[in-house]
């Protein structure tokens, strides 16, 4: 007998592809069909019709979870060729090369796969189940009244087990109970943290238009406030609902409704500088829900109170909350609260340097939040594994997904962390432009990972800045003095307040207070057992203070180095290893035919001649004098363009731009393939063109014509300059450490050499 039509409602055309599938497998020809979709799509139902449907036809059926194990092993149970269904299969565990190969297989064998998974497989033919129409979804609930059915669309976002679980609760409600009141306040928020459920918030707002008795109306405005969170426009309407929530909470006197509105009130007024309000409110909670045997309330309080603790730098504390609220947890089987423990436990790990223990809670992490559907689990762990990798060092392969989460939520400061791995992977260009492109946006904002974003750009302030973006983020961060870096809900715990102050002080001349906030910084670290952290601070206030210059200053910057070696060496911290200052000593940068020989240290090596080796020898030529980079390009001090001169009409202007864009083109393809000779002429070509140029712009006594040159050299300089160091880093690591920390690019470039490496070239 197939399944009860209701359930396949809306899932005509999915049937339909499964009933060719059959025929395959009836005609002894095979092939396979994937179904794939997020829990509650209807997988299961499908693949319960495809076993009913086969069975009717008098084919053998076999279901198992088994994947590419049971996929070897020929017709089901050695048999004669039928429908073989593979189901939940996890992607993740698989090959899907491999995949296909099974699957061609199987066809070959005249059995018929039908293959089922939440995440797409990518071996077609697939179809990829989504939400229903709120029509379709009325044959699943034909006893249900049209508000209600609306109610149950919203809340589900289509998807027909959600449906039928949310109808489920509907109905042991009394004949007086609102369901669109109740789906408000009991459905669960599909979207991640930060992101905004659209049906959810509709559903809410139909809710809060409705006339209510005071503590259900207060829950429902203190939700609605709590889920426009992830909408950045939204800070004033958040303020209202939460405000008026509050204050008919109070007045009721309902300890649950306070409870739960305070709750609330939390997410959506998030407010960097309130951890010690935030401390205060997660206790009342815990007692207003304990007062009304609320258990899941009481939860959320006890984690508020980790978070806060966690922010104030008070670790052993924020770890007893955890353990008490992990107990709770327990307790009520709270699956989800046992996904959040795991994630902050692998956080507290890789804060002291567990490295291998945080990687094993990132992976339990990973596959009980697969398992329950908890929606935040990818970019939950793809975060924890970010953190693990910024400490260690190990970088070049997170720029990308951090670049893709930026674009998928743009305004929730993903473009900081971001600018920052740019300017620590080797691209301050793109770094610096993040920089100048966010920073009025940051300073103007708030919310849970507002402080975290500021401390981002000031890491790239710091190397790239100009000395206003740096003292506007000084001062932006300076109240937060002595406290922990935490992102929204201690997800990423990336430092004291007082590295990031240190830095920028640093880049304003300030080294006196740089020392002192480094200070500070090592006591909070050392206390909290912050290893990797503090091998960090020690090395930045080596520099701070070699930077400050006093004599006795010397011996402790001599000690701080030594130590943070050997934190960073016994944790295996190698990139930051790498990126040490390198002993003391005269190295050699030397022109020799057609290459160039490098000697640093124990370090050897030869390499092509490229423009950029050219540069980078001007640099290290003179050491702390800032060189225009149309001086750099052009072999020489650029002489001012004149005021009036022989104007250039538009053709002309764009005649040169392109041929000069042609020949950096070539020059670039030149270096790459290492041709000295082409290079040697394409550079000569290049500067005589410049020249002519320069003897040519006027515009009318417009200066934009060397604007638009300046601009040229500068990108052309930089990216000159990163291909050779790039090449030196792969032959020469320590070398090209110390060159990617000295160097500073720009319309004006520098080596200005790493404070107290005491290296002098010989060039």
């Amino acid at each position: 007998m197939y399944p009860d039509p209701m359930v396949l409602s809306g899932r005509l055309s999915e049937v339909a592809a499964v009933d060719q599938l059959l025929d395959l497998a009836a005609a002894g020809r095979g092939g396979h069909l994937v179904i794939s979709g997020p829990p509650g799509s209807g997988r299961t139902a499908i693949a319960d019709a495809a076993a009913d449907r086969a069975r009717a036809r008098g084919l053998r059926v076999v279901r198992t979870a088994r994947a590419v194990e049971v996929m070897a092993s020929g017709a089901p149970d050695g048999g004669e060729p039928g429908l073989l269904i593979v189901e939940d299969l996890e992607l993740a565990r698989q090959d899907t090369a491999e995949v296909a190969r099974r699957l061609a297989s199987q066809a070959q064998a005249g059995v018929a796969v039908l293959v089922t998974a939440s995440d797409p497989v990518g071996v077609p033919p697939e179809i990829r189940l989504g939400g229903l129409a709120e029509h379709e979804l009325g044959a699943l609930v034909p006893t249900l009244p049209e508000n209600a059915v609306h109610a149950l669309w919203l809340a589900s976002g289509g998807l027909p087990g959600r449906v039928l679980e949310l109808a489920r609760h509907l109905a042991g409600l009394g004949a007086d109970a609102d369901p669109v009141a109740h789906l408000a306040l009991t459905a669960r928020s599909r979207a991640g943290f930060l992101e905004a459920d659209l049906g959810l918030i509709r559903l809410l707002e139909a809710a809060a238009a409705k006339p209510a008795v005071p503590t259900v109306r207060a829950r429902v405005l203190a939700r609605l406030a709590r889920e426009l969170l992830g909408d950045a426009s939204a800070a004033a309407r958040r303020c209202e609902l939460s405000d008026e929530a509050l204050s008919l909470a109070r007045e009721v006197g309902d300890a649950g409704t306070i409870a739960d509105v305070l709750d609330s009130r939390l997410h959506a007024l998030w407010d960097p500088a309130a951890a010690d309000e935030r401390l205060e409110i997660a206790s009342e909670i815990v007692d207003q829900a304990r007062l009304a045997g609320d258990g899941e309330t009481e939860l959320r309080g006890l984690f508020w109170r980790f978070v806060a603790l966690m922010e104030l730098g008070r670790t052993d504390g924020a770890e007893a909350a955890l353990t008490t609220y992990a107990r709770a947890a327990e307790q009520a089987g709270n699956a989800e609260a046992a996904v959040v423990v795991l994630a902050r436990q692998a956080v507290l790990a890789t804060m002291r340097g567990r490295f291998a223990e945080a990687e094993v809670l990132v992976q339990e992490a990973s596959t009980r939040g697969q398992r329950i559907g908890l929606s935040d689990t990818e970019r939950l762990v793809g975060s924890l594994r970010s953190a693990i990798a910024l400490l260690r060092g190990d970088l070049a392969g997170l720029v990308a997904p951090w670049q893709t989460v930026a674009r998928r939520l743009p305004g929730h400061f993903y473009e900081a962390m971001t600018a920052r791995l740019l300017v620590l992977t080797g691209s301050p260009v793109e770094a610096g432009l993040e920089l100048e492109r966010m920073l009025p946006t940051v300073l103007a904002g708030s919310g849970p990972r507002w402080l975290g974003a500021v401390a981002d750009l000031s890491v790239v302030a710091a190397r790239v800045g100009d000395p206003e973006a740096a003292q506007a983020l000084y001062t932006a961060l300076k109240p937060y003095t002595g406290r922990l870096v935490v992102r929204g809900g201690a997800s990423i715990v990336t430092g004291p307040v007082d590295d990031y102050l240190a830095l920028l002080a640093l880049r304003l001349g300030l080294s006196n207070e740089a020392v002192t906030l480094l200070d500070s910084a090592v006591e909070l670290e050392q206390r909290i057992g912050a290893l990797p952290w503090l091998a960090h601070t020690l090395a930045a206030r080596a520099d701070a203070l070699t930077a400050r210059g006093a004599d006795e200053d010397a011996r402790s910057a001599a000690d701080d180095r030594a130590m943070a070696r050997s934190i960073a060496e016994r944790l295996g911290l190698d990139g930051f290893v790498a990126s040490l200052a390198p002993p003391a000593g005269t190295w050699h940068f030397l022109r020799d035919g057609d290459d160039w020989r490098l000697e640093a240290g124990a370090e050897r090596a030869r390499l092509r001649h490229t423009r950029g080796m050219s540069y980078l020898r001007a640099l290290l030529t003179s050491p702390g004098h800032e060189i225009e980079a149309l001086d750099l390009v052009s072999g020489g001090p650029v002489p001012p363009a004149p005021v009036r001169d022989t104007v250039l009409d538009a053709i002309g202007r764009t005649s040169y731009r392109q041929h000069l864009t042609t020949l950096d083109e070539q020059l670039d393809a030149a270096d790459r393939a290492g041709d000295t000779d082409r290079s040697a002429a394409l550079t000569a070509e290049r500067t005589a063109l410049l020249a002519e140029l320069r003897r040519n712009t006027g515009l009318g006594g417009r200066s934009r014509a060397r604007t638009d040159e300046m601009e040229r050299a500068r990108v052309n300089a930089t990216r000159a300059l990163q291909t050779a160091l790039v090449r030196i880093e792969a032959v020469a690591p320590l070398a090209g450490a110390h060159l990617r920390a000295s160097l500073r690019t720009g319309t004006r470039l520098v080596y200005r050499p790493v404070p107290g490496s005491g290296i002098r070239w010989t060039t």
